[in-house]
């Protein structure tokens, strides 16, 4: 007689040996698999152990600047960290990362100095990896948060940056002077040899760029004004407010620190059609017209817009130019917005 109980023990002990025997090989093939992640180390006691695989180091291929939030910037983050920059790991291009460029670009020797990574610097950092290259980190531009001189103005810890905001509330540090001045290879309506001729090597390559197409297009640019120090700016102010009243002048002219020609980056320019004068009419010229309209393709906007005048705290000024590169040049200026708007969007979303 068939005996059911025992056939159904006896199939249930089966199915139960075959569960077992995949369960043992799954765990074979994890164990395979980790074992594969891992490379071994040999302690000072002479044990080997295994240890995970160090995260291949990516370098983005795309621009990244103040305010960019991507796994990109995260990537590059790791690679500043591997070259020995304490900067917080995220996928937010912060403060930090800011300075952390900028020091490197500064050791370099071979790098624009602008706090902003693009392809050049990529390929300097590709090499600083392949090559085992030692960076210092603070050598070049030594850490510095921003501080606040009083209750109403900041004193900015990274003047070398591009992006960096000069206003009545952000104002640079008083002894600060780039040092990659030079001077660029355009026209200038005076002839003497005088520090307002000099920009910062990234913008005087980008204006002479520009002045070579305004050229091709028959234009008469002239640069007028550049460079201007902390000192020149505090015997320029007070002239202004002697002849004006300090209310009335810092509605045209700078206080001593917070003035963008400090910075380098700035170029007043003019033309023949003005008599070389800085004045608002400069923006009914054909140069003025071009400008607004192409300044944005070498990385420069008009710093004080028609309109703006509430934001900005300065009146129309269709000649001064700023770089800030053409990333965020070609926003703001097709945007129709301010340096201060542009900035408050990128670093409060």
């Amino acid at each position: 007689m068939f005996n059911h109980k025992a056939f159904y023990i006896l199939l249930i002990g089966c199915i139960l040996l075959v569960l077992a025997a995949c369960n043992q090989d799954k765990e074979a093939v994890a164990k395979d698999e980790t074992e594969n992640n891992t490379s071994e180390h040999v302690d000072d006691t002479g044990t080997t152990k295994n240890e995970p695989e160090e995260a291949t180091l990516v370098l983005p291929d795309v621009v990244l600047q103040k305010g960019d939030n991507s796994e990109d910037v995260k990537n590059l983050q790791k690679v500043l960290t591997e070259l020995g920059y304490e900067i917080t790991i995220s996928e937010t291009f912060s403060q930090e990362t800011v300075w952390a460029l900028t020091d490197f670009q500064l050791q370099s020797g071979n790098l624009a100095i602008t706090g902003i990574y693009d392809e050049e610097t990529r390929q300097e950092l590709d090499n600083y990896l392949e090559q085992e290259l030692v960076v210092k980190p603070g050598d070049g531009l030594p850490f510095k948060e921003d501080e606040f001189l009083d209750e109403d103005t900041i004193i900015i810890g990274n003047p070398y940056e591009v992006l960096a905001l000069i206003n009545k509330q952000h104002a640079l540090p008083e002894g600060f002077i780039p040092s990659d001045l030079v001077v660029p290879d355009v026209r200038f309506p005076f002839v003497e040899d005088l520090p307002k001729k000099q920009m910062r090597q990234v913008a005087a390559d980008a204006l002479e760029k520009m002045f070579t197409d305004a050229d091709a297009e028959s234009l008469d640019l002239f640069a007028q004004s550049g460079y201007r120090s902390y000192e020149r700016q505090v015997s320029l102010f007070a002239t202004y407010a002697s002849n004006y009243g300090e209310e009335e002048a810092n509605k045209f002219s700078a206080r001593p620190g917070e003035s963008e020609h400090q910075t380098g980056l700035t170029m007043d320019v003019t033309s023949p059609h003005v008599n070389y004068a800085l004045v608002t009419e400069f923006g009914e010229t054909e140069e003025g017209i071009w400008l607004e309209k192409h300044a944005a393709e070498y990385g420069f906007i008009i710093r004080y817009p028609k309109g703006k005048e509430d934001i900005t705290g300065y009146q129309y000024e269709p000649w001064h130019l700023r770089y800030v590169g053409v990333k965020a040049a070609t926003e703001i200026m097709e945007r129709g917005i301010t340096l201060e708007e542009y900035l408050e969007e990128k670093l409060t979303d």
